[in-house]
């Protein structure tokens, strides 16, 4: 068996239990011996190559577990790249920001669109920050003090750095918001877009060409062989259509509570678990996470 069905929850709601492993393993066919990778939280189990994942998921219900077949080489990976907005922090700051304008509707509303595809990506953007001109940049520092880490981040870059991979956050935002964010987790390094800044306000405009999905499965590239590695030693992660490139590109792409559009085009998914999940994914036990 040289596949993995990974079973994982919310470990704030550490609910998986010997009921759910084995109505999984049924649906799974011919299973091996469950490991526990975090007790009631995360299982592995061995699984044949032709194991139906639509079959398994059908088989755990409406149980809110994670369930993906991952290959069971090569789990552990040596590059992270992530997305920011919604999914390293649990908002979209482009629509926090709106709301200092009082826009945040409608801005919230394009946001929505480009992120499920229905919009071209740095069409949409532009849109959304001509709108905000004029804004004092007394909104992103506000914005930025309440923005929240999504749980498990620090957690899943702390770890993987400590077993030697390099992290890097590329997002389609800005740099007032990745710079910080990125300190805080601990990433090595981070890209996104930058604001044009004239006397405290903003001029409705971007500095230097947009970062877009192809800037970001760009960045993949760049990384993978500036330190000699494979895709398949990447893992990706975000949320939105602008990630889709990059996340099937990467030996393990993750689609983090994501829109439609991506749980459409890419086969792991986490719709309950933390960011802690990527690490359970790539086989990490409870004791190995740095907190």
């Amino acid at each position: 068996m040289s596949l993995v069905l990974s079973l994982l929850v919310d470990p704030g709601q550490p609910t998986l239990d010997r009921r759910h492993l084995d109505r999984a393993r049924k649906a799974a066919g011919e299973a091996g011996t469950p490991d526990w990778l975090a007790p009631q939280i995360a299982c592995d189990i061995p699984v044949p190559d032709d194991a139906d994942l639509a079959a398994i998921r059908n088989a755990l219900g409406d149980a809110p577990i994670d369930a993906n077949l991952i290959p069971g080489e090569r789990r552990r990976k040596r590059l992270l790249i992530a997305d920011m907005d919604s999914t390293v922090v649990t908002t979209e700051t482009l629509d926090e920001i709106a709301a200092f304008a009082g826009l945040k509707d409608v801005i919230a509303a394009i946001t929505r669109r480009s992120m499920n595809g229905e919009l071209d990506f740095p069409t949409a953007l532009r849109e959304r920050i001509a709108m905000l001109k004029d804004l004092s940049v007394d909104a992103l520092r506000k914005t930025l003090e309440a923005t929240a880490l999504t749980p498990g981040a620090r957690t899943l870059v702390q770890t993987m750095k400590k077993h030697g991979a390099y992290t890097a956050l590329i997002s389609g935002g800005f740099t007032y918001f990745t710079e910080e964010i990125g300190r805080q987790c601990g990433f090595d390094e981070h890209r996104s877009n930058v604001l044009g800044v004239a006397d405290d306000r903003l001029t409705g405009v971007l500095v230097g060409p947009i970062l877009d999905k192809a800037a970001k499965l760009d960045g993949l590239k760049e990384l993978t062989a500036a330190r000699g590695l494979a895709m398949a030693d990447a893992v990706t992660v975000g949320d939105g259509a602008n990630d889709i490139a990059m996340l099937g590109a990467a030996g393990l792409g993750v689609a983090f509570h994501a829109k439609p559009v991506v749980n459409a085009e890419i086969p792991v998914q986490v719709r309950y678990g933390d960011l802690t999940a990527l690490l359970y994914l790539q086989g990490y036990r409870r004791d190995e996470l740095v907190d």
